[in-house]
């Protein structure tokens, strides 16, 4: 146990940050994006599941005025898996909606990405490509919300001025 923890603070692939990071980055690719992603693995790993991909809801919760008391606001159907790649790496993954096959797919590169070697390998520049696609994704849309934006103004009538 203390060699894992010597290793994360070390800064080695075990580390929270970066597994946080490309776990979310999973967690939001499309299905479209891992297919094209497992497509250009050269060698694609085989796995056995730890538990295989089930379809549930969880509680999303928001806070009044954004900053407000917590309250629930909604479910969200979500799906969840896990696996174990041949060499004993586990993944892990949890994706918003119905697909069992997206869900597979981003547990296949958490445990790809957990191996000691995967600062070299394909997986890493998956990821960094991912992202890229998201961060795209992310200023179109706010392209297009600024596109529609309205500015109101008020006009102080001459009588109001002293």
């Amino acid at each position: 146990m203390q060699d894992v923890r010597q290793d994360r603070e070390a800064g080695t692939p075990g580390d929270n940050a970066d597994r946080r990071r490309w776990m979310g980055i999973l967690a939001r690719a499309g299905r479209k994006d891992l297919e094209e992603a497992w497509g250009t693995l050269g060698d694609q790993p085989t796995y056995e599941w730890l538990r295989q991909p089930e379809v549930g809801l969880v509680m999303v919760q928001a806070r009044a005025g954004g900053t407000g008391d917590a309250f629930n606001m909604t479910e969200m159907s979500m799906t969840r898996c896990a696996l174990r790649l041949s060499d004993g790496t586990a993944g892990y993954a949890f994706v918003q909606g119905r697909d069992t096959r997206q869900a597979e797919l981003a547990a296949v590169f958490d445990a790809l990405m957990q191996r000691p070697d995967h600062d070299s390998g394909a997986a890493a520049s998956i990821i960094d490509r991912l992202e890229i696609k998201q961060a795209e994704r992310r200023r179109q849309k706010s392209l297009k919300a600024a596109s529609t934006k309205v500015e109101f103004f008020t006009m102080v009538r001459a009588e109001n001025k002293k």
